[in-house]
C-alpha cells in the first residue's frame, strides 16, 4: 500500500514511524512541505496513493475527487482541525475519513498560557533587547486578578482554565455547545459571545474554525473591547479578521498580539504584524512536540489501516 504524508510534524519524525509503517507493509510517501500543498499539488499527487495522511492542506472536494479517480481508498486528517477537510465529498465519494480527536490540548495550552505571559511581561521584547546588546524594561502588568476571556471551551480551552485558574485570573468562556460550564473547583463566568467582552483584559482564542467562527473578532469587536486588550490566537488564523487586527494594533486598541496561526500561512514578509514592537508570532507549532507527534501519529497510521484493511 501507497501512503502520502502531508503534515510536517509527522514528515520531522518520520523514521520514528517507520517500524510501524512496515509492519502494516505501507510504502511511504513525504513531499517536501513548509506548511501546506496547493490544491494543484495535490490533484497531481494523491491519485497514486491507497492511504492519505493528511496535514494543513486543501484537502477539497477536487483533491478527493482525483483521488477517487485514481487509488486512494481511505484518508485520516492528523491532529483535531479539520476544517481544511472537505469531509462531505468524502461521504458523497465514500471514502473513509476520520481524524485523531483529544490530542494536544495540554500542548496548545501550554504555548496559549506562555504566550499570554511573554505579552504580559514583554519577556520576548527583552530577550531581544539583551541579545541585540541593549538592556530594556519594559513596565508589564500582573497577571493575577487580571480577567481573561477564552473562547471555545472544548480540550484546548479547558486545558488552559485549568492553567489559568492557578494564575488567579478571572476568567469568562465563550463555547455554544455549553449550557453551564464549571469543572470541580475551575469557575468560568459562560456568556453568550460576545457578552462582557469589553471587560477583558486578554483574550485567547481556542475555537474551531467554521462558518459561525470565521472572522468573529473583527472591527465591530474591536470597537467594544477595553483598549490595550492583549490577544491570543492557538485556533485557526481566520478566525480574526488580520486587517481589522492590524487596525487595532495601530490605534493601540489592542495592545499586542501573540499568533501562532494566520490568514495566510506563513505569515507574508510584507505584512506590518511583523513589524509591531509588542507582538509576538509562532509558526502554526502550538501541537508540536515529541511525545504528541508520537501519540497523534501512532493513531492516524493504526486508524488508516484500519480503513485499508476492512476496505
Amino acid at each position: 500500500m501507497k501512503i502520502l504524508v502531508t503534515c510536517p510534524p509527522m514528515i520531522g519524525m518520520i523514521e520514528e514511524f517507520n517500524p510501524l509503517f512496515n509492519k502494516h507493509n505501507f510504502k511511504i510517501t513525504t513531499p517536501k512541505v513548509i506548511q501546506t500543498l496547493s490544491e494543484d499539488e495535490l490533484i497531481k499527487i494523491v491519485p497514486s496513493h491507497d492511504g492519505w495522511i493528511i496535514g494543513d492542506d486543501q484537502a477539497t472536494r477536487a483533491v478527493f475527487e482525483a483521488g477517487k479517480r485514481g487509488k486512494l481508498k481511505a484518508a485520516v486528517k492528523w491532529g483535531i482541525g479539520t476544517d481544511n477537510v472537505d469531509f462531505n465529498a468524502c461521504k458523497d465519494l465514500s471514502i473513509p475519513i476520520i481524524n485523531t480527536p483529544g490530542m494536544f490540548g495540554a500542548e496548545v495550552a501550554d504555548v496559549a498560557v506562555g504566550y499570554l505571559i511573554g505579552l504580559a511581561r514583554e519577556t520576548f521584547q527583552i530577550h531581544v533587547g539583551v541579545k541585540n546588546g541593549s538592556w530594556p524594561k519594559p513596565r508589564g502588568v500582573s497577571i493575577f486578578g487580571k480577567k481573561v476571556a477564552i473562547i471555545g471551551l472544548g480540550d484546548i480551552g479547558f486545558n488552559v482554565v485549568k492553567r489559568l485558574s492557578s494564575f488567579g485570573m478571572k476568567i469568562t468562556g465563550y463555547d455554544p455547545k455549553i449550557d453551564n460550564f464549571e469543572f470541580n473547583s475551575f469557575e468560568v463566568d459562560h456568556q453568550i459571545w460576545p457578552n462582557r467582552i469589553e471587560d477583558a483584559d486578554f483574550i485567547v482564542i481556542t475555537c474551531a474554525l467554521n462558518d459561525s467562527t470565521r472572522y468573529m473578532i473583527n472591527k465591530d469587536i474591536f470597537n467594544q473591547v477595553k483598549k490595550g486588550v492583549r490577544i491570543i490566537n492557538v485556533s485557526r488564523g481566520p478566525i480574526i479578521h488580520e486587517g481589522d487586527l492590524v487596525e487595532a494594533l495601530k490605534t493601540d486598541i489592542v495592545y499586542s498580539c501573540a499568533l501562532d496561526v494566520f490568514e495566510t500561512e506563513p505569515l507574508p514578509k510584507d505584512s506590518f504584524l511583523r513589524v509591531h514592537p509588542r507582538s509576538i508570532f509562532g509558526s502554526h507549532n502550538a501541537s508540536n512536540t515529541k511525545d504528541a507527534v508520537i501519540k497523534a501519529s501512532n493513531d492516524a497510521i493504526n486508524k488508516l489501516k484500519k480503513f485499508l484493511k476492512d476496505g
